[in-house]
């Protein structure tokens, strides 16, 4: 029996030896390896000695990971030019720049004002590789946005276009992309000119600042109002504004009266009354009536009266 097993053993050891000498034989040695354990028992130290030294067992070193890796990416990629691969690149990098610039300004709001430019530049790349004809180039819609199921370029672009969207910075951006509208321009230096005008005199008494601000702050709400009217504003108008009547009202406990206030009492307190006059009029109309039709009765009762005494005399 041990004979057996020397023999076994020396067959096996011949096996792994020529399959570390030749490449060609690794194939060959794993699956004779393979079988041959499959055969033996579980408790033979034969079996043990092949755990140890088949190459389809034994550990993976750091270069066959690595060559594992290499395996995983293709590398010659037919499905995505090197022009495409270029634009996938750039879009990556202002992906990255509008976010941060985004999340910098998140608070407090100042996406439109910030970060319009880089949102430009963003729109413009994922305008060259959604586009279908390129001149002089070849199109990347397909290969980058329609290959797979995920879509996920598409899926980054339109989140950040759907906050853009919300946000209605467009209406506070130049078409283009190229500067901040003239609108909000002029907003921004009213709210400069009330903010500075708060810092001036919100030392000591708040009632010096009430009356003296009160103008400033008066005209920035009128201006609000106006671009809310026309639809001319955006978050970042929306935001500050906030700010400011928070600044007014809570922190320095401003406030005055507004004009509009005055004829809409005097059109609640007419119509208020409205029902009171109505009433009295219809009354004091019916009484004249009565009065009216009473005066004739008496008048002829009165004429037959007299005509009866007269016969009588």
């Amino acid at each position: 029996m041990s004979i057996h097993k020397n023999c076994y053993f020396l067959l096996i050891l011949v096996l792994n030896i020529y399959a570390l000498v030749s490449g060609d034989g690794i194939n060959v040695s794993a699956s004779d390896s393979a079988d041959t354990l499959t055969q033996s028992s579980p408790y033979s130290p034969a079996a043990a000695v092949v755990l140890v030294n088949s190459p389809v067992f034994r550990k993976p070193d750091v270069d066959s990971i690595f060559s594992l890796n290499l395996l995983s990416s293709f590398p010659e990629d037919e499905e995505i030019s090197v022009y495409c691969s270029d634009l996938l690149h750039i879009f990556g990098q202002r992906y990255v720049t509008y976010v941060n610039c985004s999340v910098n300004s998140s608070r407090p709001v100042k996406v439109c004002q910030n970060c319009y430019s880089s949102y430009g530049s963003l729109t413009e790349i994922y305008l060259k590789i959604s586009s279908e004809v390129v001149p002089g180039n070849e199109s990347c819609r397909d290969s980058i946005l329609r290959n797979d199921r995920l879509m996920l370029v598409y899926l980054l672009y339109n989140n950040l276009e759907d906050i853009w969207g919300k946000s209605d910075c467009a209406n506070c951006v130049t078409k283009g992309f190229h500067s901040l509208t003239n609108d909000t321009l002029y907003f921004m230096s009213s709210v400069n000119q009330t903010l500075t005008c708060f810092e001036k005199y919100k030392e000591g008494n708040h009632t010096e600042l009430c009356k003296s601000c009160k103008n400033t702050y008066r005209g920035l709400n009128e201006l609000y109002s106006r671009m809310e009217t026309n639809k001319t504003m955006c978050i970042d108008i929306e935001d500050v504004m906030n700010v400011t009547r928070k600044l007014w009202s809570k922190e320095y406990n401003c406030s005055f009266p507004r004009e509009e206030t005055v004829p809409v009492i005097a059109v609640s307190s007419f119509m208020l009354f409205l029902p009171i006059i109505f009433y009295l009029s219809s009354f004091l109309h019916s009484e004249q009536k009565k009065r009216k039709l009473i005066h004739p009765k008496r008048a002829r009762s009165y004429n037959t009266l007299m005509n009866i005494q007269d016969k009588l005399s």
